[in-house]
Parts: C-alpha cells; structure tokens; sequence
C-alpha cells in the first residue's frame, strides 16, 4: 500500500561537534581545559610550564571521558551492578546530591544489638 520510509535516528537531543563531541562532552571538555589553564598558569609562575600543559591535557581528557562514557556493566563490584549503563556524569552527581543532603544509611546486623 505504501512505500518505504525512513525512521529518524534517536540521537536524544545530542548533535555531534566535530564527530567526537557531544553538546555535553564538548562542554565537560570546555570546563576541564578550563581548570588545566588555570593550572598552567600557576605552574608557569614557579617556572614548571611542562607541568602546566600537561594538567590541560589531563583535565581536558578528564572531562571529555565524564561526558562521553557510561559505567560498565560488570558484577565485579558493587558499585558496578548497581549504576551500569548510566552515564558517569550522572552518577557522581546523584552522590554529591546524596552527600549534601546529608543522609545516612544504617544497616542493622541480626543479632548484634547493644541492647540487650
């Protein structure tokens, strides 16, 4: 009855800059350089230029990897069952929100009560 069509691709509100970056990658990069030229220029200060192009880099691949990768998926470790698949970003900011809320988890052991 009808012809075929093409279905858009789902690119969840992410263009691609450059083939690599994301909006958010890009911006998580952008930040990162940002705090390695900062540092570069306090380095540079007490003469240790090398040290401060080198915290460029380092920050710049810091935040371009919290902005493009995910939590693998593995049952290695706890932290690792429970948050697969969720962007890195993502999760560090759930614990910061977590942390400043200041909620506590208590887990009580059977048998192991100082009350009795």
């Amino acid at each position: 009855m009808g012809g075929p069509y093409n279905i858009p691709r789902d690119y969840k509100g992410e263009n691609k800059i450059l083939f690599i970056f994301s909006m958010k990658s890009f911006m998580y990069t952008a930040i990162g350089g940002i705090i390695g030229v900062l540092l570069y220029y306090v380095f540079s200060l007490i003469s240790l230029t090398p040290v401060g192009v080198a915290c460029i880099i380092i920050f710049a691949l810091l935040g371009f990897a919290l902005g493009t990768f995910k939590v693998p998926e593995t049952n290695g470790f706890e932290i690792t069952k429970k948050t697969g698949g969720e962007p890195i970003d993502q999760v560090i900011l759930r614990w910061i929100k977590f942390k400043a809320s200041k909620n506590r988890i208590y887990v009580y052991k059977e048998g192991v009560h100082k009350d009795e």
